[in-house]
């Protein structure tokens, strides 16, 4: 009995293995038969130039049209569907609505516009050539909507110059306020006068006939005599000197690198002089470091006068330890001129009366 046993139980083994073989060759068979019913891949994407519509298509155009046949097809259908000129009673549009022209005429104009650039016509050809890569093709094409039909660098060129102008405007005004104000101080006044009495500019000679000019014709022509040499001899520092078209931001950016360099060969030099060489501090020098000590930008330190420039040499500022003392006895001589200046006490009892400590105001809303 274990003889039969044992071949009915080696035969359903092999019915077993039979099985499983049919079932895998039933999946490959549908499989096989199911890829031909799959969706294709198409370059006509709803969204991208002209959709699901070919442009050339649209057009009534081949791929190897030129650029004057496109241009030749856009009017001629531009012409029929335009919703100013379209009249559905014309041969040919038999069907059609406003709303259908409408429709068709952006396409038709999206047609054209995709059409009409060298470089958009090229990524439309290689979308239609190469379907299967969807990413490349709307990053090609929304690169293309999105950027900016006018150059950033041009841009940016634009907006330095128009700055610059203003700057160099503004510059001019101010530096023509100072001028102007300084012509009503009586003592650049009468030093621009006497200047000109010297040169010869303001001797008035006897006039006759019809070259006589009048009183205020004459005293406008000595203004612009004193104007003019106040203008040419002093030197106004600060934010009223007068403007320089090296300062302006466009030559700023344009020198920059000139700049860079002078100052890396300046820095080298300094640190090999009076670092590594020990050399002595001349006065330029010494008032660099003053200037650097008091944060001071080099305008407003050649705003100030000689003898303030003087003062700072003889009491050795450039030494760091000088300076801290000349610091802190500035700070308390002003502490001093504020507890003593008259002004500062009314303030105070001001301050004290309306708004100092231990007064209770309720403000009603």
């Amino acid at each position: 009995m274990a003889a039969p046993t044992e071949y009915y139980r080696g035969d359903g083994e092999g019915f077993t293995a039979c099985l499983r073989t049919v079932k895998s060759w039933w999946w490959v068979v549908v499989l096989l038969f199911s890829v031909p019913s799959l969706p294709t891949v198409t370059a006509l994407v709803e969204g991208l130039y002209c959709g699901t519509e070919v442009c050339y298509d649209v057009l009534g155009v081949t791929r190897e049209a030129a650029k004057a046949e496109i241009a030749r097809a856009y009017r001629q259908l531009a012409r029929r569907y335009h919703p100013d000129v379209f009249r559905p009673t014309e041969p040919g549009s038999e069907g059609e609505t406003h709303e259908s022209a409408q429709r068709k005429f952006l396409l038709i104009a999206t047609a054209y516009e995709t059409l009409k650039d060298e470089d958009t016509r090229r990524d439309y050809d290689y979308m239609l050539d190469h379907p299967e890569e969807y990413y490349q093709h709307y990053y090609a094409y929304y690169r293309r909507q999105l950027t900016p039909k006018v150059d950033v660098r041009v841009v940016i060129l634009v907006t330095i110059c128009a700055i610059s102008i203003f700057q160099f405007y503004s510059w001019h005004s101010s530096y023509n306020e100072a001028i102007n104000y300084l012509v009503t101080v009586p003592k650049y006044r009468i030093q621009a006068t006497e200047i000109a009495k010297q040169q010869g500019l303001l001797n008035r000679t006897k006039e006759k006939g019809k070259n006589r000019r009048s009183k205020e014709e004459i005293r406008e022509q000595e203004e612009e005599v004193i104007r003019d040499i106040i203008k040419n001899k002093i030197d106004i520092k600060g934010g009223y000197q007068k403007p320089n078209l090296s300062d302006i931001l466009l030559c700023q950016i344009v020198l920059f690198p000139y700049y860079l360099t002078h100052y890396l060969v300046w820095y080298v030099s300094w640190f090999y002089r009076f670092t590594i060489c020990r050399e002595e501090y001349s006065d330029k020098e010494k008032l660099y470091i003053i200037r650097r000590y008091m944060r001071m930008s080099p305008s407003q330190f050649d705003s100030l006068d000689e003898n303030t420039t003087q003062t700072f040499l003889h009491k050795r500022l450039w030494i760091k330890e000088n300076y801290e003392v000349y610091r802190k006895e500035q700070e308390e001589e002003m502490k001093v001129k504020m507890a003593t200046d008259p002004r500062m006490k009314r303030y105070r009892r001001w301050w004290m009366r309306n708004e100092g400590p231990g007064r209770l105001t309720f403000i009603d809303d």
